[in-house]
């Protein structure tokens, strides 16, 4: 697999060349990529054929038409989703297994998994064109405030991801590939990667010993960590910025970081996207998030997969990857909450704006109530992290780890109660909320949820660390 930085530049020019052509040309190069996505997914990709086999030609379609696609059947027929003939599902699978693949290309293509969260985790091939696509699109969507914050950030120190390390997942598997497939880039790019699943106390003195943090990018679950350690003076480094992504990021947590970190000049910067497209969209100056329309289709629709208004929240969201030929997502059934902005963003790009509220997968379901894993409040200032685990439809178990030396009896009564009180103030009774021997989990990507719904208990945590 080789990436070039020739085409990652062409690509940045086009990106360049439709953002001044305004909406016109954003939606003349959205439906040419279309038309050549699908009529590409009918001809090389058996599954897609089929699918397609009674709608008329490609050019002809009617993009509503198209049907919705899901990932338990795409990846149930994944041996005749991929337009590609080389990589079976058996082959992709043996690649994942070996820990010591992270990063490395299967032939002329990378190999990642995505974290479950909603189900069986998919596995996602993505060519060296999306790769160059990637990087292209990105510089593309800078503004000359990014280009200077960049400057500026690595003449302060050095940039730190922390996410999952004991997978191949996209948050060290994606630095990894690029560090394996051109070094020169991930030289450049400044990668240091710390693993989210260690106990904290070590991956405090690992941050610690770094000299000059100024850029980490990670989980909002594990800023929220950071922020605790940092007020309670164990962790000592100033960053001037973080970067977010991969889970929501509530304005609570972001002013609480703001408070606690006084060094960060250029805020927290908070990215949406995913494994199956990851760059779906970007975050301008003003802080808000945008799509980029010309390579990407993303669809607010309510429970029907009917579209809703700008300004009304989603139930899910179907996404289109104009990006990627070699694995088809067409309309594509995402599980996000999406709000798209009525206003023209203060920025002045011609790319829509939207807000993301979380993902259906979050929810918390007893009965026929469903609440927000926002709603609860399980942090307590004599533990180091508290988890919620739902095991049954209207039982749950607190999971605690205390703050060395503390009696853990009244720590797990406080937050009992607290839980006790949210289940009420729902109308909410007959609920079952017992202490827990075991210590909170990861999931297997490196994230870190207060809150496991049962469908999410019922996957696979990663090994629980030595606490």
């Amino acid at each position: 697999m080789r990436i070039s930085l020739l085409k990652a530049f062409t690509y940045a020019a086009d990106g360049l060349w439709t953002h001044w052509g305004g909406r016109r040309r954003i939606e003349a190069r959205q439906v040419s990529r279309l038309r050549r996505l699908v009529e590409r997914a009918r001809r090389d990709s058996p599954l897609f054929g089929s699918l397609y086999a009674d709608l008329p030609a490609s050019d002809k379609i009617d993009f509503a038409d198209l049907p919705v696609t899901r990932k338990p059947d795409l990846m149930d027929g994944f041996d005749d989703w991929l337009t590609i003939r080389s990589l079976s599902l058996e082959k992709a699978r043996a690649h994942l297994s070996d820990m010591d693949n992270v990063g490395v290309p299967v032939g002329d293509v990378a190999v990642f998994q995505t974290s479950g969260t909603s189900g069986e985790p998919a596995v996602i091939v993505l060519s060296p064109a999306f790769v160059e696509y990637y990087f292209g699109i990105m510089m593309a969507r800078f503004e000359r405030y990014h280009w200077a914050m960049i400057r500026d950030l690595r003449n302060r120190g050095v940039r730190v991801t922390i996410t999952g390390g004991n997978g191949h997942f996209a948050g060290n598997g994606f630095n990894r590939l690029v560090q394996n497939v051109n070094p020169r880039l991930a030289r450049g790019l400044g990668l240091t990667f710390v693993e989210a699943e260690q106990p904290i106390d070590r991956l405090v003195e690992k941050l610690n010993a770094i000299p000059d943090v100024a850029w980490i990018v990670t989980y909002p679950s594990m800023l929220n960590i950071l922020v605790q350690e940092k007020e309670a003076g164990r962790l000592r480094i100033e960053p001037a910025l973080f970067s977010t992504g991969g889970e929501t990021l509530t304005s609570d947590l972001q002013a609480r970081a703001l408070r606690t970190f006084p060094s960060l000049t250029y805020g927290i910067a908070d990215f949406y996207g995913c494994t199956e497209c990851l760059a779906l969209s970007f975050t301008c100056s003003q802080g808000r998030k945008h799509l980029n329309e010309d390579w990407v289709i993303l669809e607010a629709v309510d429970e029907a997969m009917q579209p809703v208004a700008d300004g009304t929240l989603s139930d899910t969201v179907l996404l289109t990857v104009l990006a990627n030929e070699v694995q088809p997502f067409i309309r594509y059934d995402l599980g996000d909450c999406v709000r798209f902005h009525t206003d023209t963003c203060p920025c002045g790009s011609p790319f829509r704006s939207f807000d993301v509220e979380g993902r259906q997968a979050t929810l918390v379901r007893v009965g026929n109530v469903s609440l927000s894993p926002l709603v609860f409040d399980l942090e307590h200032e004599q533990a180091r992290r508290v988890q919620l685990v739902q095991t049954g439809q209207r039982a749950f178990e607190v999971r605690i780890q205390l703050v060395e030396g503390v009696a853990e009896g009244p720590v797990f009564d406080a937050v009992i109660e607290s839980v006790e009180r949210v289940f009420h103030d729902n109308g909410l009774g007959n609920v079952t909320i017992n202490a827990s021997e075991a210590l909170p989990e990861f999931t297997a990507s490196g994230k870190f949820h207060e809150v496991v719904p049962l469908h999410g208990a019922e996957l696979r945590f990663s090994k629980p660390s030595n606490f």
